[in-house]
């Protein structure tokens, strides 16, 4: 009876000691804007590389523009990764706190905040400032973009522009590349993508960067890409309210130490992580403009 008694305890402790350095999984959203089989291939190494560094699973879940507050506010995944503008959301109206801030690779450069660029066809002798917008037709990428939409929202009413008044016709083409295709071929005389896109596609033969004007050009230090807008901090990682904030630790700890040779870093596309930025100027554009938390 004794025995039977002591192999009863035994197995009692093997299996609370199981249990208790069980693996626990994580679930990381993030923002599919290219659909979630690009957006698998870009980070589900990452993923792994943290399954490896932290000892816990860490799945990465795909969510399109529409999955990604209602997946936050159910509890659905427990760190996301979205545009700054949908953090700050996120962080007013569901307590999310940013714990990391990308190291984005453009052109092989390492850039910690981007912009927007508004431009017009090098042909068009009719728009050379942003006043010169009023009354003309406008192509921006999406009514959530950040970078291809809401700062040049915002450099426009600066200006005394405003959009859904001032232009003929405000249209979104739904992808940078279509918004820049728009501009060279006529269908409208100006639009807006984030940085970089330009000069993306040059490198790709797609287009010449001569074929086009950049309306109020602006200099921000060494950033290296035609802009007209101010700069802000890269897409955060973020934790959501109920993720502890040990597992957040350690998580960010790993993310930064990784290296712009690792294959999560080289998938992604991004140099690495480093400590989470100030996003306060974006919340500032969101009060402004009356968007996200606060349309």
């Amino acid at each position: 009876m004794k025995k039977i008694f002591a192999g009863i305890i035994v197995i009692f402790i093997v299996s609370l000691s199981n249990f208790c350095f069980a693996e626990n999984t994580y679930k990381i959203g993030v923002l599919a804007k290219n659909g979630p089989v690009k957006a698998l291939k870009m980070w589900k190494t990452t993923g792994e590389y943290l399954s490896t560094k932290v000892a816990d699973n860490f799945e990465i879940v795909p969510l399109g523009f529409d999955a990604v507050f209602p997946a936050i506010e159910r509890g659905e995944v427990d760190f996301f990764l979205v545009n700054s503008s949908m953090f700050i959301t996120a962080k007013v109206k569901y307590g999310s706190k940013a714990i990391a801030t990308m190291i984005n690779s453009r052109q092989g450069k390492p850039l910690k905040s981007f912009g927007g660029v508004i431009f017009t066809s090098e042909e068009n002798e009719e728009v050379n400032s942003i006043s010169d917008l009023s009354g003309k037709t406008f192509m921006a990428v999406k009514k959530s973009s950040f970078g291809g939409w809401q700062m040049a929202y915002m450099e426009l009413l600066d200006q005394g522009i405003d959009p859904f008044k001032d232009f003929s016709k405000l249209e979104f083409g739904g992808k940078h590349d279509n918004v820049v295709l728009a501009v060279q071929n006529g269908v409208v005389d100006a639009g807006t993508v984030r940085t970089d896109t330009l000069e993306r596609m040059v490198a790709t033969g797609i287009i010449e960067l001569s074929e086009f004007k950049i309306i109020s050009s602006k200099k921000h230090g060494d950033f290296p890409f035609v802009h007209s807008t101010a700069l802000y901090p890269e897409w955060p990682i973020a934790k959501t309210k109920g993720t502890s904030d040990q597992i957040a630790q350690k998580v960010v700890t790993a993310l930064k130490q990784l290296k712009s040779t690792d294959k999560a870093a080289q998938d992604a596309k991004i140099m690495g992580w480093t400590d989470a930025l100030d996003y306060q100027g974006v919340e500032d554009l969101q009060i402004k403009l009356k968007v996200g938390a606060y349309k």
